[in-house]
């Protein structure tokens, strides 16, 4: 935290520090070109991201905890984006592709010829802002289905420990499966939610794929290092605050409802 507050220089001799007060922040907030921009790329990274990797983890979850013949099989499959993610495979993969498995421009020269969003949302009569926020999905779609492994495991316990008994008595009740969903699941699985909900926005924010992570990171190799720690201490601010608001929105809006 100090050496965001100074003025750090790498001299043959060793570091040289300055205390400077607030001067690093007011040159990232106010003078520098590009930190708004990363904010920006980053927290909109977020806001598509988030919504969809919980939908697709959840649905992912329910389906892997049906009855089937070759269940195990598939749970493992699922899970398997984790386990590389973090070895040796994913670097050599990424060597040779010169890039991520979920890279965005992989992503986006597949789906981007399929078909136009924004002629879908303008013929529907809905915002533009739609159309930017579905395309932004569809770009990056394989890039958050790589990311629903932990979430999907998650999911999968809480579905695992609500009681049987539950179900049995809604059946004799005569309630159909979206009743069973709504009234039984979900609101059973709302500290496990909170609980993928945090480590997902975690994840998300401090990812190598996060434009100012990627970004600062770059900076920071370059011994750039009082503007970089101001950098990245505003963002853990603008991030706490965010993480901060979805926790308090999904307590006051959900879950106190449910309980």
């Amino acid at each position: 935290m100090s050496i965001s507050f100074s003025d750090v220089t790498v001299t043959e001799s060793g570091i040289r520090s300055v205390f400077v007060g607030f001067a690093n922040f007011k040159y990232v907030l106010f003078e520098h070109a590009d930190y708004l921009g990363w904010l920006q790329k980053s927290v909109t990274r977020f806001l598509y991201s988030l919504p969809v990797i919980l939908l697709l983890s959840l649905v992912l979850a329910l389906l892997l905890n049906q009855k089937f013949r070759g269940r195990l099989f598939f749970r493992s499959l699922y899970f398997m984006p984790v386990i590389i993610a973090t070895g040796t495979v994913l670097r050599m993969i990424s060597s040779m592709t010169g890039g991520g498995i979920g890279d965005s421009a992989a992503s986006e020269s597949i789906t981007g010829n399929m078909f136009s969003v924004e002629d879908v949302v303008a013929m529907l009569n809905l915002p533009s802002e739609i159309a930017v926020y579905v395309q932004q999905i569809i770009t990056n779609i394989f890039d958050l289905i790589w990311n629903t492994g932990i979430q999907t495991v998650l999911f999968l316990a809480g579905l695992q420990s609500i009681p049987s008994s539950l179900y049995e008595a809604s059946r004799v009740e005569g309630a159909t499966k979206w009743e069973e969903f709504w009234f039984i699941t979900f609101p059973m699985l709302s500290n496990v939610t909170l609980l993928v909900g945090v480590f997902t926005m975690v994840e998300l924010f401090i990812s190598d794929r996060t434009s100012m992570v990627l970004n600062v990171y770059s900076m920071m190799r370059s011994a750039v290092y009082d503007e970089t720690s101001a950098m990245l201490w505003a963002y853990f601010l603008v991030v706490g605050t965010i993480m901060g608001l979805v926790v308090l929105l999904y307590r006051r809006l959900l879950q106190r409802r449910w309980e």
